[in-house]
């Protein structure tokens, strides 16, 4: 049986056929074939969310019209800095992106679209493009492919449930009943890998907080590694996917970073690879290997100007505090989750632990490949998930473009097995992350050239960034609220959507 054959994608299953490959001829094929009534086109705009246009079959010319050409959308509404006297964009289908709709009454059939401007070349602003590019000029300089994963973090907000009850910050990998709404998750992550999403696997977070008649429970599903652009359009799907079923179940889903100050904070952490012909090509002679620790170097040196792409509202400054698992020094290391950037466990020794745990397993089974992967732990829910990862392929970039990546890598590598007293001497001379929106927006003017290299981000993208963390004018947040219990609630609850 193929692997198409056994996916969770309707489409593959049924055209026996991986996405990359489905044609127009397809989509006709599995619409004619089974019953579909609509076609949806979804699409991010500049604020990253998912927007839809829904179409009516009527018949099958009108089908073709919409599969070969896309439609017209206002893109002064989507985008801002467009002039609206000549606002027009085409929206054009990737066949590529087809599901099936999990919610919709009515039998669709969702595809993800592309941006066009009228003369036809992409348009420029757009996230999705800009990462395009970012990915391109990466390989162009690198030789690899830029790959990633994002481990998705969300509270599930629902009445106070008297039963089975869990204590705060207790609640890791935590099983039903104890972990509550683990219904909710296996049927997101369901819905989600029917719209293409390669999932890793799913469980309860540590979070748990209980406060007046409300509790909050933290969840996370985490995806497996995928070209850059394939990647942030599975997490911008799942997101849409989970608040549609959260609303279906009549419960708040939040991804927002911090909902409950002196709880744990909701993370949105990118796992990236390098990978040539084919292969992980992130370890060499038994270690990390050197484009690896180039792509390290990258990510540290542009750490603070990321912060605006990755947080990218006041509340996201309440989690990147000490002692909360979340990043606050410019540094990494093995294992570490303090660090920014965290190597984990790649299976590079996994050989003998499947006969260990199996004493009855064959002498010659087959060799575990290694996965290794390099963390970047400083990105919340609040992210333009498509800016962030083309900020990330940039910096990347940088990495292999700087005189001596290396060494700069080196100087900021953090040994957990140093003493305390060497740690905390340490910690005190590392590089700190911006503090606010509005020092992360000073950070990417002074790098906007980075970005803006090889015309990757256009100005008026950097420029729209900048003037919106500005506008929030977060300096000295922390101190300012201190103490002050329901400003920091209602700070809370504004950005509880982000």
């Amino acid at each position: 049986m193929s692997a198409a054959k056994i996916s969770a994608n309707k489409l593959s299953a049924f055209l026996d056929k991986s996405p990359g490959l489905f044609t127009k001829k397809d989509l006709v094929s599995f619409i004619k074939a089974n019953g579909i009534r609509m076609v949806n086109f979804r699409y991010i705009a500049g604020d990253g969310r998912l927007k839809t246009l829904n179409f009516v079959i009527n018949d099958e010319k009108y089908l073709d019209r919409i599969l070969s050409a896309g439609e017209r959308v206002d893109g002064s509404s989507l985008f801002r800095n467009i002039d609206a006297s000549s606002s027009d964009l085409y929206v054009v289908p990737r066949y590529r992106t087809a599901f099936v709709n999990p919610f919709s009454e009515v039998p669709a059939l969702d595809i993800l679209c592309s941006f066009y401007m009228p003369d036809g070349g992409p348009f420029a602003n757009s996230p999705a493009e800009i990462l395009r590019r970012a990915e391109s000029e990466f390989k162009k300089t690198s030789g690899f492919e830029f790959h990633a994963l994002g481990e998705l973090e969300y509270y599930i907000i629902s009445p106070k449930d008297p039963l089975y009850p869990m204590s705060a910050q207790k609640g890791y990998h935590e099983s039903q009943p104890f972990a509550k709404w683990e219904g909710l998750r296996a049927s997101a992550m369901a819905a989600i890998s029917e719209a293409g999403g390669m999932i890793k696997y799913g469980h309860s977070e540590v979070g748990f907080i209980r406060t007046g008649d409300f509790e909050m429970s933290q969840q996370e599903i985490e995806f497996l590694p995928s070209p850059a652009g394939d990647a942030a359009d599975q997490l911008a799907v799942a997101k849409w996917i989970l608040s549609s079923i959260g609303r279906k179940y009549g419960v708040a889903l939040s991804f927002a970073p911090k909902i409950s100050i002196g709880h744990a904070g909701s993370g949105l952490h990118f796992h990236t690879a390098l990978v040539k012909n084919g292969r992980n090509a992130m370890i060499e002679k038994g270690g990390l290997s050197s484009p690896a620790k180039k792509a390290i170097a990258g990510f540290l040196a542009q750490a603070r100007s990321l912060t605006a792409f990755g947080n990218t509202v006041p509340t996201s400054y309440f989690r990147l505090v000490p002692h909360q698992e979340a990043p606050i020094n410019i540094c990494w290391g093995y294992r570490n989750r303090s660090a920014l950037v965290r190597v984990p466990l790649g299976w590079l020794r996994a050989g003998n632990m499947i006969k260990d745990a199996n004493p009855l397993a064959a002498k010659d089974a087959a060799p575990v490949e290694h996965r290794q992967t390099v963390e970047f732990r400083s990105a919340d829910g609040s992210a333009d998930i498509h800016l962030f990862l083309a900020g990330l392929c940039v910096a990347a970039r940088q990495g292999f473009m700087m005189k001596d990546p290396l060494g700069y890598a080196e100087k900021l590598y953090v040994d957990k097995s140093i003493s305390q007293s060497e740690y905390k001497t340490l910690n005190e001379s590392l590089p700190k992350l911006p503090a606010s929106c509005y020092e992360s927006a000073r950070e990417l003017e002074k790098a906007r050239a980075v970005y803006e290299d090889k015309s990757v981000f256009t100005p008026v993208v950097i420029d729209g960034l900048i003037k919106r963390l500005r506008s929030y004018d977060d300096r000295n947040l922390s101190e300012r609220l201190y103490g002050k219990e329901e400003e920091i609630k209602k700070l809370v609850e504004e950005f509880l959507y982000c």
